[in-house]
């Protein structure tokens, strides 16, 4: 069955590693923005019943609960396979956490990046590892044990000495589920562009060698494997089954239906996309127009590559596969930086570190 992805872009704060069209806009603007998704959903021609439903931003945690209540009471079944909402560590709340349950959310996934406080700091964070550990426990009381926590490789003043630490940290908490990204760098975030201009604001002039970068993700791969909570997709460890049912869908290339700001849709056969910003999507919907503002066709025998071969599992190739991309998979093959067992294909564990380059060679070969 298919998913629903909610976006929420609207933040207390914008962190310095941030490349989201997500920031902290004018109250106005959020409530506008509440009921034009309200009514994106609401006008929706549901032929379908969801499995899952995921909460993006943003910090979806800043919701009022009545608010978040009305949305997904706009969202036929409930209570579904998996309710995801993403969270900032810090005023998770008994009560919140209840309201939360009771609304039919029973999954959470918690930004907490780092257990550094020096690494925090330099970010914009302001929550402790304390903050995380408390936290964690309200929502495990609240019934909501599904917890994800997103860890980043990369962050100005980080070490491998002190991302094994926040990994201790990831042990000790016992969740199901750890995101680890490797920082991005790009113009879309301040500290990103900082870097790129050659500037040292936002910690721009302390950040890890990238030798030291890839370091910290292969000790991750490892310690989380030893926890059992091994990789199945390129950024992602979980439990045997724990992992997120609603991400799967993006790389299995199942249909999934997105409202919101820079929301994204696929049926199957077609991709769509919403206004990027919270101003653009408010301003289609008070002019009565549409929020999908892109639709392209998805041309499957390219995207299941690109989708597909992120995960531990790989995929399984038809004959005609072989031979249209025989060129680039055996000279990845090769290079060992990928893999095969029968008719599946896989990246190796070296192919996962160059997936950027590997992956784009399946574009239009």
């Amino acid at each position: 069955m298919a998913g629903v992805y909610l976006s929420f872009p609207f933040c207390a704060q914008k962190c310095t590693y941030c490349n989201f069209a997500s920031g902290v806009f004018p109250k106005e603007l959020e409530q506008q923005y509440s009921a034009a998704l309200a009514d994106e959903i609401r006008l929706y021609p549901w032929a379908w019943t969801p499995e899952t439903v995921y909460l993006g931003g943003g910090t979806p945690s800043r919701i009022p609960p009545e608010t978040l209540r009305s949305w997904l009471s706009l969202i036929p079944g409930c209570p579904w396979t998996e309710a995801t909402l993403e969270a900032a560590p810090g005023g998770i709340t008994p009560r919140k956490a209840r309201a939360w349950r009771e609304a039919g959310i029973n999954r959470l996934s918690l930004g907490v990046q780092s257990f550094i406080p020096r690494e925090l700091s330099q970010t914009g964070r302001k929550h402790t590892p304390e903050t995380v550990a408390s936290e964690v426990e309200i929502l495990r009381q609240a019934g909501i044990a599904n917890l994800n926590l997103d860890l980043i490789a990369g962050l100005p003043h980080q070490t491998p000495v002190s991302f094994s630490a926040s990994l201790d940290w990831i042990e000790r908490l016992a969740v199901p589920h750890v995101s680890v990204y490797m920082l991005e760098v790009d113009e879309d975030s301040r500290l990103g562009s900082e870097i790129l201009q050659g500037g040292l604001r936002y910690g721009a002039g302390k950040l890890p060698s990238e030798e030291e970068i890839v370091a910290m993700y292969e000790t991750a791969v490892l310690r989380l494997g030893r926890m059992g909570i091994p990789r199945y997709e390129i950024s992602n460890f979980a439990r045997p089954g724990c992992e997120s049912r609603h991400n799967l869908k993006y790389w299995r290339m199942e249909p999934y239906a997105g409202f919101g700001a820079d929301a994204h849709s696929f049926d199957g056969a077609t991709r769509r996309r919403n206004a990027e910003t919270a101003a653009a999507y408010v301003e289609r919907w008070r002019n009565g127009l549409p929020p999908c503002v892109e639709e392209s066709p998805a041309v499957a025998s390219e995207e299941r590559f690109l989708t597909g071969l992120r995960l531990s599992a790989g995929i399984l190739l038809e004959p005609h596969e072989w031979l249209r991309f025989g060129q680039p998979i055996e000279r990845f093959l090769s290079l060992g930086l990928l893999e095969r067992d029968n008719n599946r294909l896989r990246l190796t564990g070296q192919g996962v570190l160059y997936s950027n380059e590997v992956l784009q060679e399946f574009l239009h070969p």
